[in-house]
């Protein structure tokens, strides 16, 4: 089974640190970013299951970040937990109405913020809106049981594959650059040469057989995955 995946966005860098720490200790999948565009950008890049989100931070402020997350379809349903240092009843107002789905002030108690975030993350289970299961044009994802299906047949891929393969498929038609795909695949602190990317690209291609026309190659860019309603119009029009 994957593990959750948290973003913090913090631009305390000390508190962030002290969040991502205890996060992974209770076996989550924590990634950090310390302003909003950064915070704005990881979330689009690789869909979190939720978010910390300051309301206070430099480049985007967290109202902002959290309306462009909800107005962006491959964001709108990511839980947002909004952590802030204010605690007027107008701030958690103005929180709830863009979408923010909890709220928590400063200081507070870490052990109560994990609480809150097991209890979202149960609450999004229960109802069954996790979004585990990605399908497109044959390829079917289960982040849940880390398992990708072509046509229904099982294929074996590494971590990284299936990191890379999740992040292209999750939103079709969008060019992403081989840094983004590092960060996609192998993580932001990752050392390694944007080619990387390439041979990782090769392999997954040789997995999916005839479906490897899928993941086009952008030049002097990077690469995506083959938009459906792009495909579906070429057929109609030849």
């Amino acid at each position: 089974m994957s593990k959750k995946r948290i973003l913090v966005i913090e631009d305390d860098r000390s508190l962030s640190e002290v969040l991502a720490y205890n996060l992974r200790q209770e076996k989550y999948d924590a990634v950090v970013a310390l302003d909003g565009m950064d915070g704005l950008r990881q979330a689009q890049l690789k869909t979190p299951d939720l978010i910390i989100l300051d309301l206070m931070l430099p480049q985007m402020d967290g109202l902002e970040v959290c309306r462009r997350l909800r107005s962006d379809p491959v964001t709108s349903n990511v839980l947002i937990l909004m952590l802030t240092a204010k605690s007027e009843e107008t701030d958690q107002v103005v929180g709830f109405t863009l979408g923010a789905d909890d709220y928590v002030t400063k200081p507070f108690s870490v052990k109560i913020l994990l609480e809150r975030i097991k209890a979202l993350l149960r609450r999004r289970e229960s109802n069954g809106e996790a979004s585990d299961t990605i399908v497109s044009q044959g390829v079917m994802i289960d982040r849940r049981r880390h398992r990708v299906m072509i046509d229904d047949v099982p294929i074996s891929l590494t971590r990284s594959e299936f990191e890379l393969l999740e992040a292209l498929v999750r939103q079709p038609g969008r060019v992403f650059s081989r840094a983004e795909l590092i960060d996609a695949a192998l993580g932001d602190d990752a050392l390694v040469l944007e080619r990387t990317i390439d041979v990782h690209i090769r392999a997954l291609r040789q997995k999916l057989e005839k479906h490897s026309e899928l993941i086009e190659t952008v030049r002097g860019v990077g690469y995506r995955f083959r938009d459906p309603d792009t495909a579906f119009k070429k057929q109609t029009t030849q």
